[in-house]
């Protein structure tokens, strides 16, 4: 090999190696930053699915308060005739009166109206709430569950009633895992060459879930 042969072939080796490097920088500033970012989401998530895995298992009783009262006619008139009909919202003199009388939120409940009654249901991660008022004897009857911490985390794990903003964390976290997990594997291709137990480690991580849905679920 020529002394031209042998320089072109060591700048060839440099820019290869240069480019190995870039990608490798780039690969572990990003990889850092989403597991950064998906730390806290990431520990969530595990430790949920756990409990969502065994929920049979753990045992919890549910908390069931129970409120009865009646409402004044004024109050039921106002009722009675409510603009809150159309829109499902629970009435803002409603709201009050629970509130002050009975220190009970329905914050997020949805109005639902017939001729005789006013339903509103309420549920919230780990429990619900309903309230029903009858508008022809202007009885009231609340009921409001509590189904305990662990519930409560089993339904932020599924995003079940938790709310718009809730939503959007889980689908941004779910992008941010992606990240995380795109540059780890980006990670892993560049150090393959060094290492080569990588993709057999790789391969079993794959094949290991695939088996045991292919043998053991149905």
């Amino acid at each position: 090999m020529t002394d031209t042969e042998s320089s072109r072939v060591s700048d060839n080796h440099d820019r290869v190696g240069q480019s190995r490097s870039r990608w490798l920088k780039l690969c572990l500033r990003w990889h850092w930053i989403s597991s950064a970012l998906a730390l806290s989401g990431m520990l969530l998530f595990a430790i949920t699915g756990i409990t969502l895995n065994h929920a049979g298992q753990i045992g919890a009783a549910p908390q069931v308060v129970v409120i009865e009262d009646t409402l004044s006619e004024e109050l039921v008139q106002h009722l009675s005739a409510s603009q809150s009909r159309a829109n499902g919202r629970v009435p803002a003199e409603l709201a009050g009166w629970l509130a002050s009388e009975h220190d009970v939120s329905l914050t997020g409940g949805v109005a639902e109206w017939s001729e005789y009654e006013l339903y509103i249901s309420s549920p919230r991660p780990g429990g619900d709430a309903w309230l029903s008022v009858d508008l022809e004897t202007a009885e009231v009857v609340y009921e409001s569950t509590d189904r305990g911490w662990v519930a409560w985390l089993n339904d932020l794990h599924k995003g079940r009633n938790t709310g718009d903003a809730w939503v959007w964390f889980i689908d941004i976290f779910a992008l941010v895992c992606v990240v995380f997990c795109v540059t780890g594997f980006g990670v892993l291709w560049i150090h393959s060459r060094e290492r080569p137990a990588i993709w057999p480690v790789v391969g079993a991580g794959i094949l290991i879930p695939v088996l045991l849905v292919a043998l053991f679920v149905h």
